[in-house]
């Protein structure tokens, strides 16, 4: 009983301090934006870009976009895998993307409230790459993508429903520049 309240002690710190550094962040240098990214790519404030990250925006008391010029792809449970359904969005994206061949953009790996912490970080991930190495397979630039995962941490719903969660389990994309 003892180790148990223990871990749950641990991650609750751990998780404070993931939040603090994360919502600490470093001024930037560069009119770019400097990396949170796994590519070293970070968002811009929405000041500066087309749109802020899901994170820039929940610091500024404003709740998630879904959506937008560029659309969401969605998973299914558990899965890192783009349902046949989605295609569709993602071709979406990909004409987007050739349109505007000097855009960048951040890829936000998102999943919906089950799962533990690291679980959903680490499934957050693999979808935002999984929606990367797509877009790189139809001829989108890699060095124009950079992802990031924000687990369960930034949901657009809150409801402990089966739709709340499919409206979770998505790659949100950003545009940087």
């Amino acid at each position: 009983m003892k180790g148990m309240r223990w871990m749950a002690k641990r991650t609750t710190v751990v998780l404070l301090c993931v939040f603090a550094i994360a919502l600490s962040g470093c001024p930037s240098k560069n009119k770019a934006g400097s990396g949170t990214g796994e590519d070293g790519a970070g968002g811009l404030g929405s000041e500066e870009g087309l749109s802020g990250s899901s994170l820039s925006r929940a610091q500024k008391g404003l709740g998630p976009e879904e959506d937008g010029i560029l659309k969401d792809v969605h998973f299914g449970y558990d899965s890192s895998e783009i349902d046949s359904s989605e295609r569709g969005r993602l071709d979406q994206n990909v004409g987007w993307l050739r349109d505007n061949p000097h855009a960048k953009i951040e890829l936000e790996g998102h999943c919906d409230s089950r799962g533990t912490i690291e679980y959903n970080l680490g499934l957050g991930a693999k979808r935002a790459k999984t929606v990367k190495d797509a877009l790189v397979a139809q001829g989108i630039g890699a060095d124009r993508i950079s992802t990031i995962s924000y687990g369960k941490e930034l949901p657009l719903c809150q409801d402990e429903s089966e739709s709340c969660w499919g409206r979770n389990r998505r790659v949100h994309s950003v545009i940087l520049k």
